[in-house]
């Protein structure tokens, strides 16, 4: 009695649903093609290849949905859980996967969706800890899943840009504006209380109404402001239809998710060098790698104490098999033997900086204890290093003369970039390094991880050793490059300038990367906002 009571109410709650959609998808094609008949030829094109030749957009307006046309994936839970986890907490990202089967059920893209995913990211976050992550981490992401048809041929000749993001706006503008030169970014704004003068966002979207009409109104006022529609719309789905470029718009692209697969944006065509980023995360969180990521971090612990005690505890003849069996991937070349005879001063070993481990891996691969100067260094790193760490002042002249004391007792590891880049590229060198001895032996160190990254210039740095080692297999390679000639020493006539650049360019033609003049200072204002000097 009770299924024959209901089955009339469901019956003409799904006839009215499909009334309503009808109506809209009518009202749809009459603006799409009122807006056609402007152009004189309409189109509706799928770029559905990578040979296929499109029109250029130069001097012409256009408007792109940022994550299903100048992305090559349409998915927005992974950037809403980078902002979860970078800006927020591990609790945090975990409470939002917890709600990802809702947001699978009521559709990613959808208004409720958005909302749900919104309020648990934002809700208590402060605005600086946000704007943060849009700008040192999200990037990254960002850059490496850009569409390269769409942005070579549509998106970089265009005269004026206009970009709508389904995320809120603060996750999206900074990257649009600075890095793909974004006229105009349309997208929701949050709400904000101010607490002790600080602004925490409330994880409500400004405005009533659903999302998709804030979006639209937006719109609406840009394209308003000039009286003008945009030339060219970029929207990714099989319904164009549905989609709120298609009534501002006289051409429309729709990106086809087979051109997206193979449409992958070279590092060397970037808008703009991405050589700095921050965050933990290596990889782009959806919710199944963030499932195995939580389902893994106990035992990445566990792993990370067990490795890290191989190098403390254990000779170094043995820690090399010890730590193979823990998972270390470690990878040594050109390693020279010793001359005989006793020599006066030690072999300055001239190192890249990838992480805080560098000069422990390149003890292991010397089997004897190198010491190391650092310039920041955290109380636990000091505690659990195997070898000598000696602080630098960065006073020249003092740093100096303790460098030379160390290198009368013997071998000594100098990283002269000051600090570690993830990234392709070399930091530019000091050249004190050059000053205080000839013997020199440049030794190109490089670490890949899958997981978490090693390093941060904002966050925890005492977690960088317990983060790499936390890995499922973290991998190094150390290789040795033999003593520098004489000729390319102080002592064949070279000034310390000109000795630093060319050690610095034989690292990086041995890794493969690009020599920069970006210094320590660069880095730490870009990523954390200050000089990265630790004051008293």
């Amino acid at each position: 009695m009770v299924f024959h009571a209901i089955l009339p109410k469901i019956a003409v709650h799904w006839l009215i649903n499909l009334y309503r959609a009808a109506r809209k998808l009518r009202s749809n094609v009459f603006q799409y093609c009122r807006n056609s008949t402007t152009t004189t030829k309409p189109s509706t094109q799928a770029m559905s290849s990578s040979e296929r030749t499109m029109p250029s957009a130069a001097d012409r307006t256009v408007l792109c949905d940022f994550h299903s046309g100048l992305l090559r994936s349409t998915g927005i839970f992974p950037y809403f859980m980078l902002v979860a986890f970078e800006g927020g907490s591990l609790l945090r990202a975990l409470v939002l996967l917890g709600f990802f089967p809702l947001v699978w059920i009521l559709g990613e893209r959808s208004d409720a969706s958005v909302r749900v995913m919104t309020f648990v990211t934002f809700v208590g976050l402060s605005s600086r800890d946000a704007d943060l992550v849009a700008r040192v981490v999200l990037p990254k992401f960002y850059m490496e899943r850009l569409h390269a048809h769409v942005y070579d041929h549509l998106w970089m000749p265009a005269k004026r840009k206009v970009a709508l993001t389904t995320t809120p706006r603060v996750m999206a503008e900074w990257f649009l504006k600075e890095y793909m030169a974004a006229n105009v970014v349309v997208g929701c704004e949050l709400q904000m209380v101010e607490v002790g003068r600080v602004w925490y966002f409330t994880g409500v979207l400004c405005g009533t109404g659903p999302a998709p009409g804030l979006r639209q109104k937006t719109l609406r006022e840009a394209f308003e402001a000039d009286g003008n529609m945009a030339d060219v719309g970029v929207v990714g789905g099989s319904n164009p239809l549905d989609h709120l470029c298609t009534p501002y718009c006289k051409e429309l692209y729709v990106v086809s998710w087979e051109s997206a697969k193979t449409a992958r944006l070279p590092r060397e065509r970037y808008p703009k060098p991405l050589i700095f980023h921050d965050g933990r995360l290596a990889f782009l969180p959806t919710a199944p790698a963030m499932l195995a990521f939580f389902l893994f971090l106990p035992l990445g612990f566990i792993l990370s104490v067990i490795r890290i005690s191989i190098g403390i505890v254990l000779p170094y003849n043995i820690s090399f098999a010890a730590s193979a069996l823990a998972g270390v991937c470690f990878r040594t070349s050109g390693r020279r033997v010793p001359e005989a005879g006793a020599k006066r001063r030690g072999v300055l070993f001239v190192c890249t900086h990838r992480t805080l481990v560098d000069p422990i891996m390149l003890t292991a691969a010397l089997q004897k204890p190198v010491p190391a100067v650092t310039y920041s260094l955290s109380r636990l790193s000091e505690i659990i290093a195997p070898i000598k760490t000696v602080r630098l002042t960065r006073d020249r002249d003092h740093d100096a003369a303790m460098m030379s004391r160390l290198l009368e007792k013997g071998d000594l590891a100098v990283c002269p970039e000051g600090t570690t880049c993830r990234e392709p590229y070399l930091l530019r060198f000091s050249p004190l390094f050059a000053e205080l001895a000839d013997d020199m032996e440049p030794v190109a160190l490089d670490a890949q991880v899958t997981s978490l990254y090693g390093t941060t210039a904002s966050g925890h740095k005492w977690l960088d050793p317990l983060a790499f080692f936390a890995n499922p297999v973290p991998a190094y390679r150390v290789e040795f490059l033999g003593p520098v000639p004489r000729d390319q020493t102080r002592a064949g006539g070279r000034t310390s300038a000109e000795v630093a650049n060319w050690v610095q360019r034989r690292l990086g033609e041995a890794l493969g990367f690009e020599c920069t003049g970006l210094s320590r200072r660069d880095k730490y204002i870009m990523l954390a906002g200050n000089d990265g000097v630790v004051r008293k």
